[in-house]
């Protein structure tokens, strides 16, 4: 079962987008804060895909997107993109830096599933290499 994480300070759509990749067969970290997805990324942890909130305090969702693009960082890992409060610049940032997906709060399961597929293609399917 592939695994995904959300990094989304807001507890209840976390909540929310949990169920909905528990229903597309994935397994689920969340958490609340980008600081700790990126160390324990840096500790050679990963998932299979992200689903990242742009707007969180201190460390942003692009914070840790420009961290995971970073050379030799996780280029190869599917990022989904996912705000309520973005404007075209934040998308277009957000793209321009690497994202592979943008969705917007609140997501429905098929918004949801079609960028999760359009994350997963930009990759060959997705899989994490250090998840094999």
């Amino acid at each position: 079962m592939p695994l995904a994480w959300i990094v989304d300070d807001d507890e209840e759509m976390s909540h929310a987008v949990q169920l909905m990749l528990r229903m597309l067969e994935y397994g689920v970290e969340t958490y609340k804060d980008a600081r700790v997805a990126a160390r324990k990324l840096a500790d050679g942890v990963g998932p299979d895909l992200i689903i990242l909130d742009i707007n969180m305090p201190e460390v942003t969702g692009i914070d840790m997107l420009e961290y995971i693009r970073r050379p030799g960082g996780h280029r190869s890992l599917p990022v989904v993109m996912l705000s309520s409060e973005t404007t075209d610049i934040q998308v277009d940032e957000a793209l321009a830096k690497g994202a592979d997906a943008f969705v917007f709060k609140p997501v429905t399961l098929d918004e949801l599933e079609g960028a999760i597929k359009k994350a997963r293609a930009a990759h060959g399917g997705g899989v994490n290499s250090e998840r094999g």
